[in-house]
C-alpha cells in the first residue's frame, strides 16, 4: 500500500518547476486532482506495477472515486442537478493514437468512465449523451442503480431551501488523471457529477476532449478541474499539452493557460480553474487560479499529496 504525505501549507517552493518524483520515459507514473486522487493513484499504480497499460490504469484509478459515496462531486453519491437527478460526465483518451470516448448527462450508472471506454472501443464515435448514453450503457451490459445517496438527497433538499433565501452553494471537484506506463504510453481520464445544482442537461468540460483532458504520448497529457465553463473557453487541457509540445515546461504551461483564464475574468475569483500535467519524461506541472487546490502524484515507490501553487 502506498503511503501519502499531506502538504497543507502553500510555500514559495510550490511555484517553482520541479520533478515531484523522478521520471523517465517508460517509468510508470500517475498524477491526479484533489486529495481523493491519492486513492485513485494507488489503484492506478497497482495496474501499472502489474504491467498494465496506462489506459487501464486511468480507467480503474478514477473508478475508485466514482464508486466512493463520500465523494460528492463524482459518481455515486455525487450532488444532483437542480431537479434532484445525478447526471454524470466522463471521458477517457489513449495518448498513443488519440482515440477517445466520452459520455455526458448520463444518469443511473456508477462508473461512467467505463461507459466512455466502451464508446471508444466499440463505436466510431467520441461522445454519446443523455438518453442515448443510457441506452448504449444498457446495451453493453452495465447495470443501473440509484446514484442519489441519503446524504446527497439531504444536501439537495437543503439547497432548495437556500435557493428560497437566495444563498449560493457550489461543488465542482472533478477527478482528472494522467498516467504513463512501462512502454512510455500515456492516457488520461476525467469524470464528474458536474457542478452541484446545475440546470438539468448542463455539461461542463469533463467529457469534452481537449477541454477536461487531452493526451498525446509523443508529448504528455493534462486534465482540468474547477468551473468547466471557464476551461472550455480556453480549450484548457489541449492548450497545456500544446505548450509542452512547444518545449514549455509543464509547470509553466499550466500557468500560461491559467493566466489566460485570469486575464478574461480578473474580477471574478469564484470562476476558478486548476490543471495537472504530466510530460512523457516524467516532468509534472500543477497549479490553480485560486488557493486550495491539491494534487496527488505517485510512482512505483512513493505517493504524495501536494498543495498546488495559485496565481491569485
Amino acid at each position: 500500500m502506498l503511503g501519502a504525505t499531506s502538504v497543507i501549507a502553500k510555500s514559495a517552493e510550490d511555484s517553482k518547476p520541479k520533478n515531484v518524483v523522478p521520471g523517465s520515459i517508460g517509468e510508470p507514473m500517475v498524477i491526479s486532482t484533489w486529495d481523493f486522487g491519492v486513492r485513485a493513484n494507488t489503484k492506478a499504480i497497482e495496474v501499472l506495477k502489474a504491467g498494465g497499460t496506462a489506459l487501464d490504469a486511468v480507467q480503474q484509478g478514477v473508478m475508485v472515486v466514482e464508486s466512493d459515496p463520500t465523494v460528492t462531486s463524482v459518481g455515486y453519491g455525487g450532488l444532483p442537478n437542480a431537479a434532484g437527478v445525478v447526471q454524470l460526465d466522463a471521458s477517457i483518451m489513449n495518448g498513443n493514437d488519440l482515440e477517445c470516448g466520452a459520455v455526458a448527462g448520463l444518469s443511473g450508472f456508477e462508473n461512467p468512465v467505463s461507459v466512455a471506454r466502451k464508446v471508444m472501443d466499440d463505436t466510431p464515435h467520441v461522445l454519446i449523451v443523455g438518453s442515448g448514453a443510457r441506452q448504449f450503457a444498457l446495451s453493453k451490459g452495465f447495470k443501473e442503480r440509484d446514484l442519489l445517496t441519503e446524504r446527497s438527497r439531504a444536501a439537495w433538499q437543503e439547497w432548495r431551501l437556500k435557493q428560497e433565501k437566495k444563498e449560493r452553494t457550489e461543488d465542482h471537484d472533478t477527478i482528472g488523471m494522467v498516467a504513463i506506463d512501462r512502454r512510455g504510453q500515456m492516457a488520461a481520464a476525467c469524470t464528474t457529477s458536474g457542478l452541484a445544482w446545475k440546470i438539468p442537461g448542463r455539461v461542463g468540460d469533463s467529457p469534452l476532449v481537449g477541454h477536461g483532458l487531452y493526451c498525446d504520448s509523443d508529448v504528455g497529457g493534462a486534465a482540468a478541474t474547477g468551473i468547466g465553463e471557464e476551461v472550455i473557453k480556453v480549450c484548457g487541457s489541449y492548450q497545456v499539452v500544446e505548450y509542452m509540445r512547444q518545449g514549455v515546461h509543464p509547470q509553466e504551461a499550466v500557468k500560461k493557460v491559467l493566466q489566460r483564464v485570469l486575464d478574461r475574468q480578473p474580477n471574478q475569483p469564484e470562476r476558478w480553474v486548476g490543471f495537472v500535467a504530466l510530460r512523457k519524461d516524467g516532468e509534472v506541472g500543477y497549479a490553480s487560479t485560486n488557493a486550495g487546490f491539491q494534487v496527488a502524484v505517485a510512482d512505483l515507490t512513493s505517493s504524495r499529496l501536494i498543495a498546488a501553487a495559485s496565481l491569485r
